[in-house]
């Protein structure tokens, strides 16, 4: 089943006792894929949209891998622990303990009890090793599913695959691509004459530098390496799979030889570990047997923690040990069967025994000398390395990828050097001053006073200039070149330069993102001091003036694909509405709807109001939509949208339903509303009346940047929108406090009478996020019947606005405050930036899917 002449080509040149090795593992491996379903997959590699779409519940050994891929797309970090149903039919009939079948009698039943029993069911399989499920499904997803699911295992705060030799062939492969898109975070505490600064940093992980610190073992032993890892990482869950954890076994295939890296991100607080971001090595597996990878590991290291069952001359492992002593890196040996404390030999190379110590106490020791040999210079480590590392097959030579990525950088070069403020009016000028001027003379069109047939006229003609001048605009050569690699280049390549070009935009503003952040920080810290000492000054309205300024630069300097995508629907709209097109020939920007219809059906997210200039660009959506239904037929769709407080989680939660990428982060927000197709899976689609859902996801109301008038007039059109899109609105409170929630409850309420006048009949559910106490159902009925008093007493005030005739608010939709208000556990489990989601919040999150549904 496995390519069979790669297997005959290795054995031709190996020696024969790592033939046979090398066989009996790949029996093993092709026996492990054909349990778990998987032996085409490594011709036809599983996607990303096999997992986007929505499938069925129960879980067998054959959907093992399915069932962990779906789980860890919601965040679940229990998808390594997937307790399968046995697919025999006499389940209830078997033993849960087997009997022991020598004949009883009472002489011999001692004999029987003090003989050693040999397992009496011999045949009997164990079940798949959590790692190798995980492993199986890394191997057999294309390059696109392996990134989202390193990214998830990243945010799930697992180890990730560094170096991975290949099952058929012993090459070892380095997943540089799988790293591209996780972000880390952690703050970092100085402290100097008596006062502590906390930076904070964020950056793209292959980015950083920072010290390594790398473990492996010489030999076997009782003890586990990987769970004295996770101590010194974080106590509470285990980032490396260790032999205590549940579901392990004794047979695992696919984890030897694996070295998985984690970072370790410092909160800026007293009891953080470290004081700076480290990244931890772990090399599984005996390394006396794999060499090549404990070469590598050895050659990058800052600090080399070695496990040996035992100190002695005569062991194999001695070579090694001696080799590491002489070498100028610093090296921690642990030694199993010896009881002695930490012991330094010479500089920068320690000793220290592991019997009989409890686990907290090698740990403290092995923090305190990790953290003097750190202390002092050391050499550091940037992921982005391991691809000049010889021996290693890193996974973005491959052609395909190189050509999507030099199609990227042509157009990073462009704006590489420029400030990151000045790239949109430069490149980007159609969306800028001419589109906003544009939004407001359409809203006033609609408002006319006075000589109402002069106004409008005056108008039109505004309008109209507007746009010529944003086609005169329109041809800069980021557009052309972005267009054009759309256009030829086929669509894994063009997945690839999207990819890329999203990452390289990222690596480019995260820098000035964070200095301007800092900055505005800084600056906001001097005001609030001048406000302390009633300071009417000058100096404050200066200062004010530069943090208006600042936030300015912060809306310029947010720069990503979809502003990309914006321009190209306004290039669209200002063409289309000035008719330009000579009859013979077709212009480029009537191939826009087909190109972004193209991009949506692959699950991509696209933008559907502008959140900049609060407007909703029709001539292009109804165009992209339009062809979107041109390829996919006239499929019944169900539109589900979100509303909420800024920053209160709303793309996490339909991440986490869904699987889906929408943006998240607490300083770039949302900005408009982004609208995701997901499929239904054929096996479900019969149960339910519709074959895709549309998850539209949208800006925070009450959002900071707008403070003052504006924002209540912006929140009210966008909850109008929200609410007359969707067949379903989820409504996210963050907290239990109905307060909180006043104004938004007030514009939800307005915004569903106003759908009761047009005839649309739209349903909500209530979500209350970040929840202390689930298990109070006498606490939240008390909540939800605030809430309903809440709503009415609102139901009762917009009526009057809307001189409207109801009393409560059931009258204006369909709304059950039993089944239609959901409470969710908060999102972490612990204090980030080490936390793992929360499993709670995840269950949650998938029967508010199953009741949507």
């Amino acid at each position: 089943i496995l390519l069979q002449e790669k297997c005959v080509l290795q054995m031709d040149i190996n020696e024969p006792k790592h033939e046979d090795n090398q066989k009996k593992h790949q029996k093993e491996t092709e026996k492990l894929l054909r349990r778990l379903h998987l032996q085409g997959q490594h011709q036809h590699m599983l996607t990303s949209e096999d997992f986007v779409q929505i499938g069925p519940h129960e879980i067998f050994e054959r959907d093992l891998v399915c069932a962990f891929l779906q789980r860890l797309m919601m965040l679940d970090y229990r998808a390594r622990y997937i307790p399968v149903q046995q697919e025999s039919s006499d389940v209830n009939n078997s033993q849960a303990v087997p009997v022991s079948d020598s004949a009883v009698t009472d002489d011999d039943d001692l004999d029987a009890l003090f003989t050693t029993n040999i397992d009496i069911d011999q045949s009997k399989e164990n079940h798949v090793h959590p790692m190798d499920v995980q492993m199986a499904a890394f191997h057999c997803s294309d390059s696109f599913l392996k990134q989202k699911m390193i990214t998830k295992l990243s945010q799930c705060q697992y180890a990730l695959p560094l170096l991975v030799p290949d099952p058929l062939t012993t090459n070892i492969d380095c997943p540089l691509w799988t790293f591209r898109q996780i972000t880390k975070t952690w703050k970092i505490s100085t402290t100097k004459e008596n006062a502590t600064t906390v930076t904070m940093k964020s950056m793209p992980i292959y980015k950083a530098e920072t010290p390594r610190v790398s473990f492996f073992r010489l030999g076997s032993m009782s003890l586990s390496k990987s769970q004295l890892m996770n101590a010194l990482i974080n106590n509470r869950h285990d980032t490396f799979f260790h032999r205590n954890c549940e579901g392990s076994t004794k047979s695992r295939h696919l984890m030897d030889g694996v070295a998985e890296i984690a970072w370790y991100c410092p909160a800026g607080k007293d009891n953080d570990f470290f004081t700076d971001c480290i990244a931890f090595c772990n090399l599984h597996g005996d390394s006396l047997a794999n060499v090549k990878q404990r070469e590598i590991l050895t050659e990058m290291s800052s600090v080399i923690v070695v496990l040996v069952p035992t100190l002695d001359k005569s062991q194999e492992s001695t070579a090694v040990i001696s080799m590491l002593y002489k070498s100028s890196k610093p090296l921690i040996i642990l030694i199993a069967d010896n009881e002695c404390s930490a012991v330094q030999m010479k500089p920068q190379k320690y000793k220290l025994g592991l019997k009989e110590r409890s686990q907290s106490d090698v740990s403290e020791e092995l923090k305190k000398i990790i953290k003097s040999l750190l202390s002092g210079p050391h050499t550091s480590f940037r992921l982005e390395t391991m691809a000049k590392v010889s021996g290693v097959k890193v996974d973005e030579d491959q052609k395909i990828c190189q050509k999507g990525k030099s199609a990227a950088i042509e157009i990073i070069e462009l704006i590489e050097w420029m400030d990151v403020a000045k790239i949109k009016d430069t490149f980007l000028p159609c969306q800028g001053q001419l589109w906003y001027d544009w939004c407001k003379i359409n809203k006033e069109l609609h408002h006319l006073k006075g000589d109402i047939e002069k106004e409008k006229g005056q108008k039109t003609h505004q309008l109209m200039k507007l746009r010529e001048k944003q086609c005169d605009a329109s041809n800069s050569k980021l557009m052309r070149l972005f267009t054009q690699s759309l256009k030829r280049l086929p669509p894994k390549e063009r997945e690839y330069f999207l990819t890329w070009t999203q990452i390289l935009i990222d690596a480019l503003s995260t820098d000035d993102l964070s200095s301007i952040l800092q900055k505005y920080d800084e600056t906001w810290s001097e005001v609030l001091v001048l406000k302390k000492k009633h300071d009417k000054s000058a100096q404050l309205k200066h200062k004010k003036t530069e943090l208006e300024l600042l936030s300015k630069k912060l809306q310029s300097a947010t720069f990503g694909l979809e502003h990309i995508f914006r321009e190209m629907g306004q290039i669209y709209e200002a063409h289309k509405t000035l008719k330009q097109q000579s009859l013979g020939q077709h212009p480029d920007w009537t191939k826009y709807p087909e190109l972004a219809a193209d991009l949506m059906i692959s699950g991509h997210p696209m933008e559907l109001m502008d959140g900049d200039a609060g407007h909703v660009p029709l001539i292009w959506i109804s165009s992209l939509l339009k062809e979107v239904i041109n390829k996919l037929g006239d499929q019944r769709v169900f539109v589900l949208s979100v509303l909420g407080v800024q920053s209160s989680g709303k793309s996490t939660m339909l991440n986490a339903m869904f699987g889906l990428q929408f943006a998240v982060s607490a300083g770039r927000c949302t900005k408009g509303a982004y609208m995701q197709l997901v499929k239904l899976s054929e096996e479900i689609k019969d149960k339910y009346k519709f074959d895709y859902i549309l998850v539209v996801d949208t800006e925070g109301l009450r959002a900071l940047e707008l403070a003052g008038n504006a924002t209540l007039h912006h929140d009210n059109e966008l909850a109008t929108f929200v609410v007359g899109l969707g067949n379903m609105t989820l409504i996210n409170i963050f907290g239990e406090n109905p307060a909180d929630m006043q104004d938004v409850l007030q514009i939800v309420v307005q915004a569903f009478m106003r759908m009761k006048k047009v005839k649309l009949s739209p349903s909500c559910v209530f979500v209350h996020q970040n929840v202390t106490d689930i298990t109070a159902a006498e606490k939240n009925m008390d909540g939800k019947r605030r809430l309903q008093e809440k709503l009415d007493k609102m139901t009762q005030l917009a009526a009057k606005e809307e001189v409207c005739d109801v009393e409560c608010f059931s009258d204006v939709i369909a709304f059950d405050v039993q089944k239609d208000v959901k409470y969710f556990a908060q999102l972490w489990e612990g204090s980030p930036p080490m936390a793992p989601p929360n499993p709670g919040y995840s269950e949650s999150v998938q029967e508010l899917k199953s009741i949507i549904l």
